[in-house]
């Protein structure tokens, strides 16, 4: 694909998701994430009233009289999206790639956060890290994370989601918004999640395709594990066959849901080919009633 061609489907989907952030998106978003921390501003006079867990002692001691610490309300966020590039992405089904499904929701993540005056960040994950694009504000950043996203070329097919959350970890200082994107079929990321959401406001993004879940009826299938190679073919005639292929991939993912759920983080899934503005919208009205009680 020429430089042309990339620049003209970069354009269409931002065209696509600025236009759903315009329409629908961004109040629900300011709503859930308009500030969600205190930083420093001043000292001054302690006053009757004020609470003497914002005295500063140590300008108190200097002074001799007591002063207390004033705070603001931070608007301005870090917005990370932690995006799954490993081979596992590369499928679909329903005229939509898992990987082009969450280049769209990135997109509208990323539009909506510019929108919002935050800055948005990216780092790229495989078993290895790919690429780290820094938070900064503006259009163009939110242009060059879509940019990566949809033609980054990995290293790597494989996935170590537990590795990017320890490379996440220690690289940001300032409490940030993390979105995770990836179809979570990995195992041992747990400790790292934890850690992670007890300093970040941590969202993870499932995305899968219907035939992850159900086994279509349409005959011999010669399948191949895209991250490690392995083939074999399933004759999907045989009833017995696609209600094992569903008990199993239903334990599978009802193993996830309760893994995110004993580590406390948010998760969305979403199945390629579903509306994603509408799913996203229940969540954050959801979290946004949670918030508010």
């Amino acid at each position: 694909m020429n430089t042309g061609e990339i620049l003209k489907r970069i354009r269409k989907i931002e065209i696509t998701t600025r236009n759903i952030v315009n329409e629908i998106f961004s109040g629900e978003y300011h709503s859930l994430f308009k500030g969600q921390g205190l930083e420093f501003a001043e000292v001054r006079d302690y006053q009757p009233g004020d609470s003497y867990r914002q005295i500063d002692w140590n300008v108190s001691a200097r002074m001799g009289h007591p002063y207390i610490k004033v705070f603001s309300e931070t608007r301005e966020l870090n917005v990370i999206f932690v995006v799954d590039c490993s081979a596992s992405t590369l499928f679909g089904t329903h005229h939509y790639l898992k990987s082009e499904f969450l280049t769209e929701i990135t997109a509208v993540l990323a539009f909506s956060a510019i929108t919002n005056n935050d800055k948005v960040g990216l780092l790229l994950f495989s078993d290895q890290i790919e690429k780290y694009i820094p938070p900064r504000k503006g259009k163009k950043t939110a242009l060059r994370i879509l940019r990566e996203v949809l033609y980054h070329q990995p290293e790597s097919k494989k996935t170590d989601l537990s590795n990017a959350l320890r490379y996440l970890y220690r690289l940001l200082t300032k409490r940030s918004i993390v979105f995770i994107l990836s179809d979570f079929f990995d195992r041992d990321y747990e400790n790292e999640m934890k850690i992670l959401a007890k300093k970040h406001d941590v969202v993870a993004i499932q995305i899968i395709d219907k035939a992850e879940l159900d086994l279509p009826k349409v005959g011999l299938l010669h399948l191949s594990d895209p991250e490690t190679g392995s083939t074999f073919s399933v004759n999907t005639y045989s009833k017995r066959i696609r209600t094992e292929f569903s008990r199993l991939t239903g334990e599978r993912q009802q193993e996830i849901i309760d893994k995110f759920k004993k580590m406390r983080v948010d998760l969305i899934t979403l199945k390629t080919g579903d509306n994603y503005v509408t799913e996203l919208m229940k969540f954050f009205k959801k979290r946004i009633s949670r918030r508010n009680r």
